[in-house]
């Protein structure tokens, strides 16, 4: 049984074809039509598809000549963009007669959708178009020329790049050999090169109609694409808001060739995604929830989505947990992702500071922000946190531990109790949030990123931080090995290595050895001396969102911690010179 077993199922006839068309969902709520790629059937947008029925009207239809849609005879000329043009109107006339629908495609369902969504004869009826995958075929043969008329090196290699990127096609295009492949040994491999390259799924997709969906849909690339690239037209531009989703680990496309998008689609939104190029079965989670913004955006009468900072095509939406989150470092990182437009679960063990650090999430631009008082050392604490927010806010995208304690002394002046209050909170409060949140991502199948906040300290021995230093090292071999144990699932983890940050940790920090009054002397002239440092929390935290954004694997932020980490390559025995020096405490 698949999904899309429970769909309402019809059939459309247009220009000598039988359209079969799949519903979900309350006819009465906005239609939102889902319009597959190549060698796809309507089953690719499955998973999608069951997490919008429960907000709209969802229409799936198997584009003519695929799955159990029937093929026009004779097929060449039976697959040009004017014909699927009116198999839309067809279907959308059919599931929607008097409303306009939303529309979403994926591969050449986009490539299709951008022609129905630049032609006069559909205006009026489409509300919104989100495109995955499949760029305007008119849109890419200016793209071409433009690059070709004034060939900088620049573009001169974005050429090149797609020209390899879309080596597929000229296979397309050679006679009968496509067909017999397809019919033969690659329509057989197929859904093993996906599960191998693409890391899809498996279960009730690719379905049997393969082999005959990928011989007819070649005819796709036969009729149009050679015509619409030495002929574009001059007046594509979109007639309705568009939201572009790129997925930048794409094989077949760049990021490059929606350069200048925005002169074709003038009420355009962007959105990022560190997937490859099936995200409709390896990120359903993620898309439903953008085209869920976007639709409701465009129903409530607003352009776009709201989030409009920093990084907000890349994190617009997503769910992100930061653990001591009250303050410095964390609040500042949590007010970056709220600026972005994510949604945000501050976590600190001072429930005032975290329900402060929400409030002021949701004034910046978090579409929703949650407090939750924790103390990450605390194992029962943090299994209930993460049942909670799994079960309450959904699986998180984005996990930062960040809590941490200052502890400075000698290795003899520090306790076993010292010793294991720093160790408790530093190390195993970060390994209680990658254990219990990053296998809740591991278990979704949709990526997701940790950030572990270490320190310098992690790689520059000092004879003051014996037992912080060691908390933060382990925090960075912790970090390297789940990096590497995670790739292959689509998480990334990153080590955040800050310096002199001018934070309160100094007003906390325990000195080891000394009484009541030295400590708080200590803990004075210390925090002097951040504060004379002056290096703001809010650089941490651009850095925080960079490091996920390009998957970064260990990060030194500050001047001090970048040439420590240089030196701890290249001259580790000055860096160990340095560390018997006796700090100015």
């Amino acid at each position: 049984m698949t999904v899309l077993d429970g769909a309402r199922e019809r059939w459309v006839r247009s220009g000598g074809v039988e359209l079969c068309v799949a519903e979900l969902g309350d006819p009465r709520q906005p239609t939102v039509v889902l319009v597959h790629g190549y060698p796809d059937s309507k089953e690719v947008w499955s998973e999608v598809a069951a997490r919008l029925a429960g907000a709209f009207h969802v229409v799936l239809y198997d584009v003519r000549g695929h799955g159990r849609s029937t093929a026009p005879s004779p097929l060449r000329g039976g697959f040009t963009l004017e014909k699927l043009t009116d198999d839309f109107l067809a279907v959308a006339d059919a599931v929607s007669p008097g409303r306009p629908v939303h529309l979403v495609g994926h591969d050449w369902g986009s490539v299709q959708s951008w022609e129905f969504v630049t032609v006069q004869r559909t205006e009026g009826r489409i509300a919104s178009f989100t495109s995955l995958s499949g760029p305007s075929l008119d849109h890419f043969g200016h793209w071409i020329s433009k690059r070709l008329r004034r060939p900088t090196p620049r573009r001169v290699g974005q050429l090149l790049g797609q020209g390899a990127k879309s080596w597929y096609v000229y296979l397309l295009h050679t006679p009968v050999l496509p067909e017999l492949a397809w019919r033969g040994p690659l329509g057989k491999r197929w859904p093993g090169i996906l599960e191998r390259v693409e890391k899809v799924p498996g279960g009730d997709y690719p379905t049997a109609s393969l082999p005959s969906d990928a011989a007819h849909g070649a005819w796709l690339y036969r009729d149009n694409v050679r015509p619409r690239l030495r002929r574009p037209r001059e007046d594509a531009y979109a007639h309705v808001p568009v939201q572009l989703i790129t997925p930048l680990g794409d094989a077949f496309l760049s990021e490059r060739l929606y350069d200048g998008l925005e002169l074709w689609a003038p009420q355009l939104t962007r959105r990022t995604l560190p997937a490859k190029h099936w995200v409709p079965r390896t990120r359903p989670d993620r898309l439903a929830d953008w085209i869920t913004e976007f639709v409701t955006a465009t129903e409530d009468g607003r352009s776009g989505t709201g989030a409009k900072g920093k990084h907000a095509d890349r994190f617009g939406g997503q769910l992100v947990l930061i653990t001591g989150a009250g303050n410095g470092i964390g609040r500042a990182t949590a007010f970056a992702f709220a600026e972005a437009g994510a949604r945000v679960v501050a976590v600190d063990r001072d429930g005032e500071a975290a329900a402060r650090t929400a409030e002021l999430s949701r004034l910046i631009g978090a579409p929703a922000a949650w407090a939750e008082t924790v103390d990450v050392s605390d194992e029962q604490a943090m299994e209930k946190l993460a049942a909670r927010v799994a079960a309450e806010y959904g699986v998180v995208d984005v996990l930062v531990n960040n809590a941490g304690i200052g502890l400075s002394g000698s290795f003899f002046d520090t306790t076993p109790q010292d010793w294991k209050r720093v160790l408790d909170v530093n190390l195993w409060g970060v390994i209680h949030g990658c254990r219990l949140f990053g296998r809740q991502m591991a278990e979704r199948g949709q990526g997701g990123h940790i950030v572990n906040t270490a320190s310098a300290a992690a790689f520059q021995p000092s004879r003051a931080l014996p037992a912080y230093g060691t908390s933060k090292a382990a925090v960075l071999m912790l970090s390297e090995c789940l990096r590497a144990e995670l790739a292959g699932q689509g998480i990334g983890v990153t080590a955040i290595c800050p310096g002199l940050v001018n934070t309160n940790i100094t007003a906390t920090a325990h000195f080891a050895g000394v009484d009541a009054e030295e400590e708080r002397r200590l803990q004075r002239r210390t925090a002097r001396l951040y504060g004379a440092r002056n290096y703001p929390p809010e650089k941490v935290a651009d850095a925080v969102l960079e490091a996920v954004v390009h998957n970064r694997a260990v990060v030194p932020v500050t001047p001090e911690a970048r040439g420590a980490h240089l030196m701890s390559r290249f001259a580790p025995r000055v860096l160990r010179r340095l560390a018997r020096v006796k700090p100015p405490l």
